[in-house]
């Protein structure tokens, strides 16, 4: 009579562990099992969309002003201290190493902060790197029109109510377009030039 009465005691913990395991089990799973191609055009397809901004000339330009040529995109501002001019750098590394192969990309700074970096703070930024780097700026409103598309990140990072005295934070991911404005792929920050000229050669 004891072994019976026990049995079920014992069989609740295990069932327990049984059910515990299986749910793990299956969430492991989940992880492995592969996007569908249908989900990737999905996402492909929110990033990048039309746009109105100014060149560093000066001239107004849109996604139309791009076509039939890749843009690597990047978002950043002037008065970036350090992550900026160093992404920047590593596309203008990246794009060098790769010779002919690079002419088909068109590489694009993008400021998110429109305030402080008018067309001629832009241009004399981008003289700095690639001679092909486009730079674009606008209102504020253009600009949080094109981030909103790109899905990038911006806020001050301290508001001290100073109007020239302060940091940005933002995303600091670089978008590799095709010739018709959609999204390719992107590299993330901190990529070598190298393995940056890999990617770009693996996805033109």
């Amino acid at each position: 009579m004891s072994d019976e009465k026990q049995t079920p005691s014992r069989r609740g913990p295990i069932l327990i562990l049984a059910a515990g395991l299986a749910v793990i089990v299956g969430l492991g799973l989940g992880f492995l099992i592969p996007v569908s191609k249908p989900d990737l055009e999905v996402s492909q397809s929110i990033i990048g969309g039309p746009f109105e901004m100014v060149n560093h000339l000066g001239e107004t330009v849109t996604q139309e002003s791009f076509k039939g040529r890749h843009m690597l995109v990047y978002f950043g501002y002037t008065f970036c201290p350090d992550v900026c001019p160093t992404e920047l750098q590593s596309m203008t590394v990246a794009l060098n190493d790769m010779g002919e192969e690079a002419d088909a990309i068109t590489p694009v700074f993008v400021t998110i902060d429109p305030a402080r970096d008018d067309v001629a703070a832009v241009r004399d930024y981008i003289g700095f790197f690639h001679p092909r780097l486009v730079g674009l700026t606008g209102t504020p409103e253009q600009v949080e029109a094109m981030t909103d598309a790109f899905g990038v990140f911006y806020a001050r990072a301290r508001d001290t109510g100073e109007t020239t005295d302060y940091l940005m934070d933002h995303s600091s991911l670089i978008f590799l377009m095709d010739e018709d404005g959609r999204y390719v792929t992107h590299i993330r920050a901190n990529t070598s030039p190298e393995a940056m000229a890999r990617q770009l050669r693996d996805a033109l």
